[in-house]
């Protein structure tokens, strides 16, 4: 089963992302906005187990992130995805470390660039227009993020959430 380890904002920062997920995001009815701390990874029944043990550790001795968002920005020329930046803070690169050793699967496709997608799988001209428009918008927002949830893809494509950790540090 494929697994994948996110951050998901707040209601208000989740608005915010939505209202251009609805437009410019096929993928927009499959998971709500979200953080990625652990690309998508296969993984049995035993390995999760292990996996959810660490996840509470980690859980355990980290603290609530502040979470601040100040740009638009894209991956192209790679893919034609639009994101809002989310700041890459010492506390999200921490944790995202954490999870790439074991017992989590320790290999990685990117480099981790903390962000929120507003917008993808868009084609050449639509993006251009899309990223030119969203590039002037003011974006300001800030969240504190006290959680991490574990979650899965069912069959359909949809994220559901096996398990929250709550951060206690």
């Amino acid at each position: 089963m494929r697994y994948g380890i996110v951050i998901f904002p707040s209601k208000h920062v989740q608005d915010e992302a939505n209202a251009l997920r609805k437009r410019y995001d096929p993928r927009y009815s499959l998971i709500p906005p979200h953080i990625t701390l652990k690309e998508a990874f296969d993984m049995d029944e035993k390995s999760r187990d292990k996996v959810t043990e660490a996840l509470r550790e980690i859980a355990k001795e980290t603290k609530p992130v502040d979470i601040h968002i100040n740009k638009v920005s894209t991956f192209a020329p790679i893919t034609n995805t639009v994101y809002f930046k989310v700041e890459q803070t010492e506390e999200l690169k921490s944790l995202h470390e954490k999870m790439h050793r074991e017992p989590f699967p320790v290999e990685r496709d990117y480099a981790f660039v903390p962000h929120i997608t507003i917008a993808q799988e868009l084609m050449e001209e639509e993006y251009y227009d899309v990223y030119g428009s969203l590039q002037l918008k003011k974006v300001s927002l800030e969240d504190t993020a006290d959680r991490m949830q574990l979650c899965y893809q069912l069959d359909n494509g949809s994220w559901s959430v096996f398990e929250t950790f709550v951060f206690e540090g």
